[in-house]
């Protein structure tokens, strides 16, 4: 097995721990916000391991990029479909998920009520697990399951 397979495998097998704490993180900032709840360290713990294992994913993600050999760069990447959105179009949109993480990240540690610090994590890491089910399904290949490209 290639680096580059194993790689493609890792990065589709991580995809699933990422969503798993970005989305524990929603509901309990949900449940913290909603509820008036205080903000602990467990909250910050687990929002810092989903950014943390969103920035693992987009390293490995960046060294599939100069990898694969779908991703290309001439006259044609943008009139084909599928060379454009592993060229371009996957590539720009978890970057945008991973910057609207950092961000929610940093609004919460920066703000002082504990409902803002909720409210910061629930919307930012919401918006960035649209973008990201919405790039994954623009991809045509399964959304459950470990593949390759």
């Amino acid at each position: 097995m290639s680096a580059y397979e194993i790689l493609r495998y890792l990065h589709s097998f991580v995809r699933f721990i990422v969503l798993a704490l970005v989305l524990v993180a929603i509901i309990q900032s949900l449940v913290g916000w909603l509820g008036h709840k205080t903000y602990s360290k467990g909250n910050r713990k687990l929002n810092l391991f989903a950014m943390i294992s969103a920035h693992t994913q987009l390293l490995i993600g960046l060294v599939l990029y100069f990898l694969s050999p779908f991703v290309q760069f001439g006259g044609n990447t943008m009139k084909d479909a599928t060379t454009r959105y592993w060229t371009v179009e996957h590539i720009a949109m978890m970057i945008f998920a991973l910057v609207l993480i950092t961000i929610g990240h940093s609004r919460s540690k920066k703000a002082v009520v504990p409902e803002d610090k909720h409210r910061a994590i629930a919307i930012f890491y919401l918006l960035a697990v649209v973008v990201i089910v919405v790039a994954i399904v623009q991809s045509h290949r399964p959304f459950l399951g470990v593949t390759g490209l």
